[in-house]
């Protein structure tokens, strides 16, 4: 597994964890909704549109990473990378919401 990096607030919360991993950062669904401040079912549905228009593919853009919870249990959870979370920003035709990321 790659390096994860921690971004804190103004005053010392962390607020968003990413793994960084063959020179791309990669969220998971959780990550990317909290993100932009949107449910998963929304971001969900932007991730099926945009595979399948064709946007992007699967296989360059998913990646299944092993994570330890908080409840000491191994799950395997799927991570988006930068391409996918940037075009997720791109839909949510929010300024405000793009902003956020960059």
């Amino acid at each position: 597994m790659g390096e994860v990096l921690l971004y804190n607030n103004a005053i010392g919360e962390v607020k968003l964890q990413v793994m960084l991993e063959n020179g791309t950062l990669w969220l998971n669904l959780n990550q990317i909704a909290e993100l932009f401040k949107k449910s998963k079912s929304t971001i969900s549905e932007h991730i099926k549109n945009i595979l399948d228009e064709g946007e992007l593919s699967l296989d360059s853009v998913v990646r299944n990473f092993r994570t330890t919870a908080s409840d000491n249990k191994t799950y395997n959870i799927d991570f988006y990378n930068l391409d996918m979370i940037l075009s997720i920003g791109y839909r949510l035709h929010s300024k405000e919401d793009y902003l956020i990321y960059l």
